[in-house]
């Protein structure tokens, strides 16, 4: 059996970055169920429980067949998950991978997604040796776009008519960022 990449647990002041748990279940569904945070995603708002703990569950599968990262953003007073974020499609040989990241909207706007990134970023071009990480995003959810470019991150194009979700044909804006362009601060 293939050793998977293993689950670094990252720390600031007010976040600690960690597995995703059986009991994350709930907070998890109060993000993916809430429609202001879906509104951009490419799949519809959760209506039931069961669509969280089965993801818990696809996460913890991910984690052991897949060289994937998954991280619960967690509060680091309370250790409530708030977020998630993962690096996927990783190729540590052509040394990138992609980055997606959600935050409840009862977190954002106190520059925590901006914390937890930046320690993701670090791990991924320091420890992982990484040269490129990726991101999409719909063009209109601007503050997404801000974040990335806070970042360093450079829109590189537009993939047009890129996903469906509930009904509504939706771009993706397609940006990169270089280990050299990282804005650590």
């Amino acid at each position: 059996m293939q050793t998977r990449l293993p689950q670094p647990e990252l720390h600031s002041d007010r976040l600690r970055l960690r597995d995703v748990r059986d009991d994350d279940a709930s907070a998890l569904f109060s993000i993916h169920s809430n429609p202001q945070v879906m509104r951009y995603w490419s799949y519809p708002a959760w209506t039931e429980l069961a669509q969280a703990e089965q993801k818990v569950a696809d996460i913890q599968r991910q984690r052991r067949e897949l060289d994937i990262l998954i991280w619960a953003i967690a509060d680091a007073d309370s250790d409530q998950l708030i977020g998630t974020s993962a690096l996927f499609a990783l190729d540590l040989t052509q040394g990138r991978a992609e980055i997606g990241y959600s935050l409840h909207p009862d977190w954002q706007h106190r520059g925590l997604a901006t914390e937890a990134l930046r320690l993701i970023l670090r791990y991924a071009f320091d420890a992982l040796q990484l040269r490129r990480v990726e991101a999409d995003a719909d063009p209109r959810n601007e503050p997404s776009c801000r974040l990335l470019e806070k970042l360093g991150f450079v829109r590189e194009g537009l993939l047009r008519e890129r996903w469906n979700v509930n009904n509504e044909i939706c771009d993706t804006a397609f940006y990169g960022l270089l280990r050299h362009d990282f804005k650590i601060g």
